[in-house]
């Protein structure tokens, strides 16, 4: 095609509300088109661009075994109802009726579809393993939709389900899914790293993320120096503490005054302390709407996926600045954990335990504790590893040190087991002459995610600095003409 008569409307300026690279550049090469939030009209280019990552996709995963099929976009409730997740996935996913009344939701996943379609169609363990696959547009009502393509409502992903006969096959299955996923991003040109993860909304045992590494990525990750151990920071496990025996007390506790000092730097800088010897106390609830007080070191993150299993929930949230008051009895800023009034769990990070002489909040407006001692002067109901990992932990696999990236999730892969299969009855019969559920796996790719992860890799390792002019010529490029 003429140039002249290529549909590419470029622009001068990026939209207001581009915050990353891919996006501003996206829009400003006539790539894509803003139709709602988070929902977008893909012109030529991009749609050109878009074929050939699916391309790549289809052309690995016919030769891993899978098999393409296509289902529907829209999924009735009964299905939903059938695995347990309508009432369970939250508001993302988009509940509608039709003329009838019948409710139906737009799919985010396919898990419950592809399962009645084995459910119904496999008998026998001859039949197995079967892994389907699909390319498809998606729907997830995000709360936030920002960064162009990076989290938008509307997408277009590959999903796959693989189903065998027991664990040791489906592993075979989770592994070459894996090597496929390699092969994908590979000839992709993407710099990316597999790790650890949780499986969140989606559920199993086993989990690992494909993540490009890039400055403007969402996800923080952790890979080990010394070993090949990379995870999520909502997974990665870091070296237990609670081995290191806490010396003796130290100090006793006073009371200091710290008027209008509430963060932990405000308070760091004021009584010239480090923040390694803060104990920081926050009132997390659950969406049960159980409160819980929760205390990690003051230069350690909460990491909330920890959080959610120790409390043995499926969410979790901070309390609104409105409702630590109420719930900790105690002014926002200065909440602590010795002599707490709050009608709650106490949850502290080991790291916590092994403090001497630390600084905590006093319950009370303006002042701050000096001299605490966790085991002397509080007790928490709990012990669990609660914190972020984070540069420079130390790797519980060998030994070294963890150092820290930012990375943009483009495919992830689950080892499922037969969560959905047993509660849809998606069952075979065995060469026992029994019948059991299929043991499953799921691998999602962000076919459009792909396509954002790749501008923002090479806009990081071309050195351009954002805002930049752009034109056509330019994107090609940068890899996606």
């Amino acid at each position: 095609m003429r140039l002249s008569n290529l549909l590419a409307p470029t622009l001068k300026e990026a939209p207001r509300e581009a915050e990353i690279p891919s996006h501003a550049l996206l829009v400003r090469a006539g790539f894509i088109r803003k139709v709602a939030a988070g929902i977008y009209d893909f012109l030529p280019l991009a749609l050109r661009s878009i074929r050939k990552i699916e391309n790549i996709v289809r052309e690995e995963l016919d030769a891993a075994g899978a098999q393409e099929v296509l289902m529907p976009v829209v999924q009735p409730k009964e299905y939903w109802e059938d695995s347990g997740r309508w009432a369970k996935y939250g508001p993302e996913l988009l509940r509608f009726k039709d003329r009838k009344g019948t409710e139906f939701c737009l799919g985010p996943t396919h898990e419950e579809m592809v399962t009645d379609i084995v459910r119904r169609e496999v008998r026998s363990y001859r039949e197995l393993p079967v892994n389907l696959y699909q390319i498809q547009v998606k729907f997830r009502d995000e709360i936030r939709p920002r960064a162009g393509l990076m989290r938008g409502r509307e997408f277009i992903m590959k999903d796959a389900y693989s189903f065998d006969v027991d664990d040791a096959a489906a592993h075979v299955s989770y592994q070459a899914m894996y090597d496929a996923y390699c092969r994908i991003f590979t000839r992709c040109g993407l710099d990316f790293r597999p790790v650890e993860a949780d499986t969140g909304a989606i559920g199993g045992s086993l989990s690992h993320e494909f993540q490009v590494l890039a400055d403007t990525g969402e996800d923080s990750i952790v890979a080990c120096g010394g070993c090949d151990y990379a995870a999520n920071v909502e997974q990665a496990e870091v070296v237990d503490v609670e081995a290191e025996a806490p010396g003796p007390p130290v100090g006793e506790v006073q009371e200091v005054s710290t008027p209008g000092q509430k963060t932990i730097a405000e308070v760091s800088a004021f009584l010239d302390r480090s923040p390694r010897a803060f104990v920081k106390s926050l009132i997390y609830v659950t969406d049960e709407g159980r409160p819980a007080l929760v205390l990690v070191r003051g230069d350690r993150e909460v990491n909330e996926v920890k959080l959610r299993r120790a409390l043995e929930t499926t969410a979790v949230h901070l309390a609104s600045d409105a409702d630590v008051g109420k719930l900790a009895k105690a002014p926002l800023g200065f909440v602590g954990p010795v002599g707490f009034r709050g009608d709650m769990a106490m949850l502290a990070d080991p790291e916590v335990m092994a403090l001497r002489d630390a600084v905590t909040g006093a319950n009370k407006k303006h002042l701050h504790l000096t001299g605490v001692n966790p085991g002397r002067d509080f007790e928490p109901s709990e012990v669990v590893d609660l914190r972020a990992a984070g540069d420079g932990d130390g790797c519980p696999r060998c030994g070294g040190t963890f150092r820290s990236f930012r990375g943009i999730e483009v495919g992830h892969v689950f080892f499922l087991g037969s969560l959905y299969s047993e509660a849809m009855g998606a069952t075979f019969l065995a060469e026992d002459g029994q019948n059991h559920p299929c043991v499953m796996g799921c691998y999602g790719i962000g076919i459009t995610r792909i396509l954002a992860a790749a501008i923002e890799q090479r806009h990081d390792a071309a050195g351009i600095r954002w805002p930049v002019s752009i034109a056509p010529y330019e994107v090609a490029v940068l890899g996606l003409g």
